[in-house]
């Protein structure tokens, strides 16, 4: 033999060990040591929400090394032992995905499951080019905003039986204010409502640091302006539009939702209808002030101040503040979904928690929220079990939203007045 049992089995022990690291980190992801921040998260979500996937790797490396006669010797006895452990726990963490359904009944409860909802295949969903096989098609690169030098466009993707007053969706893109796109996120959940009958509109703002804040929200308050004005053309009801969108796209999506109609971020377009009827926040940001003090101090010295809000917090607190969705929520805001990971390190629960609190404690609308245990921040990237529970839960959610709009006896939302200024705030600066 080329090289000796003891090598192979201490050689096993080694790449047990790196395996079970992976599985360990995927529980308890590290959040407070920078050098290791951002490996533990890429480690911790490939691992939460590809599990099968780990499994499968580290039994075909078991298979390898147990045939080259890694069992010969104590190192790799130990390395067995630690490989079984290490699929006891992948199999927990794929167990957690499955479970998702539980938690959103649990968040859903006294809502109606959709009536014949259509699924389309996972694996279909996360490649939108083939939507048009399934009754759904796409409509790439409509502009609807020229600002800047910038040419702003947006997806449309609509079943393809023509009909009318079919309700709407906005989808943000995440991507910490300064990347991402639309042809990268949200796919999942668009090509499940389409599917389902409902006309989905993925759009584009201008990212920083060349926008600086609200640049983000002008343009996306102008692109719910555009579509209302184009409901018509893609056959929507202009009286029922909800917006969603992740991480940084959360963010927005729950600012969207908290400033309707106001005037300062609609330059030029002041008297344009922006209320959305129902917002689904996903992983999203709600505190650029960092009250509780759960993201790390460079989350705002590099990246807030520098680059998104071009100014200083400790200079001009109010600035932040009125960027925070927990410093704007009000009595009239819409129906909120609120879907956070227990485990995100990027956008920590506890200020979900907190913002789920102060809004329900203030709003007149339904306040729904489900907190997924051992999902990672942008889990819904992936074809998981995680994923397909998210979709029905959404659309559950959003279908009973729109048949309460309907039964509602309330004024247009254009004749609403603008949202008010901020609340209070609820705790004291960390700074």
């Amino acid at each position: 033999m080329w090289i000796s049992e003891a090598a192979v089995a201490w050689a096993f022990l080694g790449v047990s060990l790196v395996g079970a690291v992976f599985t360990l980190n995927a529980f308890m992801p590290v959040r407070r040591i920078p050098v290791l921040f951002v490996p533990s998260f890429f480690g911790s979500w490939l691992t939460a929400e590809l599990a099968l996937h780990h499994l499968v790797w580290q039994s075909i490396a078991t298979v390898f090394f147990v045939q080259f006669g890694a069992l010969s010797s104590w190192p790799g006895l130990v390395g067995m032992g630690i490989t079984i452990a290490s699929w006891l726990g992948l199999l927990l963490l794929f167990n957690d995905g499955r479970k998702t359904h539980h938690v959103f009944d649990q968040a859903l409860t006294g809502l109606a499951e959709p009536a014949d909802a259509a699924r389309m295949p996972l694996s279909q969903l996360v490649m939108p080019f083939r939507f048009g096989r399934r009754g759904v098609k796409v409509l790439r690169n409509v502009q609807f905003r020229e600002v800047a030098g910038k040419k702003l466009k947006l997806d449309v993707v609509m079943p393809e039986t023509p009909s009318a007053n079919r309700p709407a969706i906005m989808q943000i893109h995440g991507g910490a204010w300064i990347i991402g796109d639309k042809r990268e996120q949200g796919w999942p959940l668009i090509g499940h409502l389409a599917a389902n009958g409902w006309v989905c509109f993925n759009v584009n703002y201008r990212l920083s640091p060349a926008a600086t804040w609200p640049e983000h929200i002008i343009d996306l308050k102008y692109a719910l302006h555009w579509i209302r004005q184009h409901a018509d053309e893609y056959g929507i009801d202009p009286n029922f539009v909800a917006v969603t969108g992740g991480s940084a796209g959360g963010h927005l999506t729950a600012m969207m939702a908290l400033t309707a109609n106001d005037p300062e971020y609609q330059p030029g377009f002041e008297d344009a209808d922006t209320s959305v009827q129902a917002a689904v926040p996903v992983y999203a940001v709600f505190d650029f002030t960092n009250r509780l003090g759960t993201m790390l101090d460079t989350f705002r010295a590099q990246m807030l101040e520098p680059m998104i809000m071009k100014a200083f917090f400790k200079k001009e607190p109010e600035k932040f503040h009125r960027a925070s969705p927990i410093d704007r929520v009000h009595a009239d805001a819409p129906p909120f979904l609120i879907v956070h990971g227990d485990r995100d390190t990027l956008a920590p629960v506890e200020d979900a928690q907190l913002f789920v609190e102060t809004l329900s404690e203030t709003s007149r609308s339904p306040v729904m929220y489900t907190e997924l245990r051992g999902a990672q921040h942008a889990f819904d990237i992936f074809a998981s079990p995680r994923t397909a529970r998210m979709l029905d839960g959404t659309l559950r959610f959003l279908t009973a939203m729109r048949e309460r709009a309907r039964n509602a006896k309330t004024p247009h939302p254009s004749e609403r007045l603008a949202s008010p200024a901020p609340k209070q705030h609820l705790a004291a600066d960390n700074l």
